[in-house]
């Protein structure tokens, strides 16, 4: 372990030393409140008394004496008799110190700076008026070290003093970390550990149970800005808000005291943190009992938060903090109790706490006979010694230090020389009383507590209950252990809640109220594809491209892919009107095949008819190939299949309108033009411009064929899948060429309607190209606006609609002659010019 160091002197050099620093008592000497003489004087300086008299000065006399007042602190009073009970178990120990017997000179502070620094010069002068120059001498007058203060600024003003003159200083309840800078402070040492153990233990507990919310109070100390100021930076680094900090101290005006009450009543934080020394946390319940006030869930520091006396403001039920870890010291509550009427009598202090202590039950004077066994007081109490352990283990530091300076064992027995002192650093590292005692190179202990919590008893009554542990030696993240239940404000056993804003659920993310701290925030909803799936999420951040975020914006699932379907409504109709339009087709076909010989299909270029029926079919089939999943190769056939059927259609229309316009000019006196426009002459005119569609799909479908892909653009939530054209010029050229073929048919379809004959073939065709090119040219901005699915359904009823108007414009009214009016299927009738 690491030292305590600990510099003695020898006796000749030490009173040389004070001789040549102070040549003389100064002022009136303060007389101590219990003392003692021995070999080696242990100096004790404790806060018994509240508050110190206030001196006037009016700079003509000299002020009077300084002088404690206020009612005597109980607890500070066991601290002092705690310390004596600790010499004299020394002094009759036969393994510590033997042959040497301890002294003690104890002083009151009264809880003052000035009374402080006073006590630390009387005790660093010593007593004796004379200084001695001889070698045999009595050490009496050398104080070896200091225990005290029970604060940390008076322990600071203390060990300024004291510093110059290596006398080491044992605190036993200053906590200010500030005291671990060894280059400013390099005697002191304490035996409770520092607040910044405290600080990091405090910011956990609160972030164990979720406030980020808190308010927080201090001493206007060192002890309250130092340790606020640690517990701030710790808190801040786990990401809690303090809504506000305010100071204060017990000599403050009262409404400076009650400006901080009223803070705490109007504030929304739930959870307070109070980094109070007990003396100012006393007097800001007290204002706070005075007027109703919402109910809080008090944190306290070690210094008030065990201190029996408080467990009286009941209001504070729940209250939760880190005390010292108690312990039991046996003999002690016996050597307490045993005060002698004589002993109190001739002790001024403890005529005060006995005449204070017994007041209350007994209106007559106190005569010495009271039974101080029945007394309840915060002396009495020893069911959980904490602080007081702190001070006993002070005690056993320093005569362990003397011991290894002085002492030195031989064989199996230990001799001690009390006049041949030499400097030395001496190590402290013992066990005593079942705990530990050591130091680090900054002279503080380990940092252990205990986490204490203010629980209502059936009586009413509250009573301070342990219920967990802190341990700063353990592996971060096991420091602290919770082992038994909690009972919260206002007798809960629900944790509460003590946030600046409830968090924020995932699909949400957190945007911070301006001019407010991060705690404080407004949950917004994650914008149009992005997701948060955490509470509390700063950010929202986008699904992968082929994901969308469900309804409520928390996960990402697969976009739903959306094609033209035989399972839904639109795909079946249209697959219906395909197959109902082939069949069509094929019946139509049956039909001419049936009554191939009669008139009216030997009129009308029957295998031009059945090759159109047959392109018919094939056209009605094709709009298949749009319908269903898209691959590679569906998505190379519907376009080059629709490209090429629809061209063989109009090629074998065209080869029709020709012959009907070839065979008007044949009755004319002369023609012979039906000789160089027969079947011959037709098939290649069929097969020639439906070659050259042939090749125009080829060439595209080698340089850029379609594919299928995933159109992620239209839809944000769907996917679209869909065949991309590749190349463009080859599809808008592929529909060109059926335009052009179309429209020169429309064309010479035109100029043929009014020849003379009776079953004029051309009216008919004219009326279908006229459909046809109406359908395609309406065809192309419905195709170009229509989005995803939709863009297939409208080509697949471009080419129904073309096709039905082909097929019922052209061969309709033929099968109705056919099969109900068979008496016109004459030549007779064919050739008769008047009717029709």
């Amino acid at each position: 372990m690491s030292p305590l160091f600990l510099l003695l002197f020898s006796s000749n050099k030490f009173q040389l030393l004070l001789f040549m620093v102070l040549c003389g008592l100064q002022g009136t000497t303060r007389l101590p409140v219990f003392s003692m003489d021995g070999d080696y004087v242990i100096g004790g300086v404790f806060s018994i008394h509240h508050y110190i008299h206030t001196v006037e000065h009016n700079y003509t006399t000299l002020p009077e004496p300084l002088r404690c007042t206020g009612s005597i602190i109980s607890r500070e009073l066991r601290f002092s008799r705690a310390m004596i009970f600790a010499i004299e178990e020394i002094n009759n120990s036969t393994k510590l110190l033997p042959g040497i017997r301890l002294g003690y000179q104890i002083h009151d502070a009264c809880a003052s700076v000035v009374m402080a620094v006073h006590v630390a010069f009387q005790l660093s002068n010593g007593l004796d008026p004379v200084f001695y120059t001889g070698d045999n001498c009595s050490q009496s007058g050398t104080v070896m070290a200091i225990i005290g203060e029970s604060g940390s600024t008076p322990s600071i003003s203390m060990s300024r003093v004291i510093g110059p003159f290596n006398i080491p200083q044992v605190s036993h309840f200053a906590t200010c970390a500030c005291l671990s800078n060894k280059q400013e402070y390099p005697s002191f040492f304490r035996t409770i550990p520092s607040d910044q153990f405290q600080a990091d233990a405090l910011a956990k507990l609160v972030k164990h149970f979720g406030w980020t919310w808190i308010g927080a109070v201090r001493s206007d100390s060192d002890y309250g800005n130092n340790g606020m100021a640690s517990f701030l930076d710790a808190a801040h680094k786990e990401g809690i808000c303090v809504e506000y900090s305010e100071s204060f101290y017990r000599t403050d005006p009262h409404n400076k005291i009650q400006k901080v009450a009223d803070v705490i009543r109007r504030s929304t934080a739930m959870v307070v943190v109070a980094f109070v020394s007990v003396g100012d946390m006393r007097i800001l319940l007290e204002e706070l009992s005075q007027e109703p006030s919402p109910h809080r869930q008090w944190i306290g520091s070690e210094s008030w938060v065990t201190d029996a006396d408080m467990l009286r403001f009941t209001f504070c039920a729940g209250t939760i903090g880190f005390g010292i870890q108690q312990s039991v010291i046996l003999g002690l509550r016996d050597f307490l109790l045993d005060l002698s009427p004589t002993e109190v009598a001739e002790s001024p202090v403890l005529t005060e706490f006995w005449e204070d202590a017994f007041k209350s039950t007994d209106k007559s004077a106190c005569d010495g006979t009271e039974d101080i066994k029945k007394l309840k007081s915060p002396y009495t109490d020893t069911s959980q010694l904490r602080i007081t352990n702190m001070v006993y283990k002070a005690v056993y530091a320093i005569a362990h230090a003397i011991h290894n300076a002085v002492c030195q064992k031989t064989n199996s027995t230990t001799h001690c020389d009390k006049l041949t002192m030499t400097e030395s650093k001496q190590k402290v590292n013992f066990s005593q009383n079942g705990y530990d005692v050591s130091f680090d190179a900054n002279g503080d202990p380990v940092a252990r507590y205990e986490l204490v919590n203010w629980q209502k008893s059936k009586s009413g009554s509250i009573e301070l209950v342990t219920v967990g542990l802190y341990d700063a030696s353990l592996p971060v993240g096991q420091e602290f252990h919770i082992n038994k239940n909690l009972t919260w404000v206002e007798n809960s056993t629900q944790v509460p809640s003590s946030v600046c804003s409830d968090s924020c659920p995932p699909g949400t993310r957190k945007v911070l109220q301006k001019g407010k701290p991060i705690c404080c925030y407004d949950c917004v909803r994650c914008p149009e594809g992005e997701i948060s799936n955490a509470t509390d999420s700063p950010d929202c951040f986008p699904c992968p491209k082929e994901f969308w975020p469900n309804a409520e914006r928390n996960i990402c699932f697969p976009k739903p892919v959306e094609f033209l379907s035989y399972n839904e409504v639109l795909g079946i109709i249209l697959a219906a009107f395909s197959v109902g339009g082939a069949c069509l087709a094929v019946i139509t076909a049956a039909v001419f095949f049936r009554h191939r010989t009669s008139p009216i299909v030997r009129a009308n270029n029957s295998e031009l008819s059945f090759l159109l029926l047959f392109s018919l079919t094939l056209c009605f089939l094709c709009s298949l190939t749009f319908i269903g999943t898209p691959s590679e190769w569906s998505c190379m056939l519907r376009h080059t299949a629709f490209g090429i059927t629809f061209v063989l259609c109009i090629s074998c229309v065209l080869g029709k309108t020709i012959v009907v316009l070839m065979a008007f000019k044949a009755t004319l006196p002369g023609s012979n033009v039906m000789k160089w426009f027969g079947p011959p002459q037709q098939r290649m005119t069929v097969v020639s411009f439906t070659f050259i569609q042939v090749l125009i799909c080829t060439i595209w479908l080698v340089l850029s064929p379609p594919f299928p892909m995933k159109n992620l653009t239209i839809y944000k939530e769907r996917i679209i899948l869909e065949c991309a054209l590749g190349s463009a010029v080859g599809f808008w050229a592929v529909l060109g060429y059926i335009g052009l073929l179309a429209v020169f048919c429309f064309v010479l379809a035109v100029l043929a309607r009014k020849l003379p004959d009776n079953f004029n073939e051309a009216k008919l065709i004219t009326f279908s190209m006229l459909i046809f090119c109406a359908v395609w040219i309406t065809f192309i901005p419905a195709y170009v606006s229509s989005p995803g699915k939709f863009t297939v359904a409208v080509e697949i009823f471009a080419i129904l609609a073309s096709s039905f108007g082909l097929i019922l414009c052209i061969f309709a009214p033929k099968c109705f002659i056919i099969l109900f009016k068979p008496e016109k299927n004459t030549k007779k009738h064919l050739m008769n010019k008047n009717q029709y």
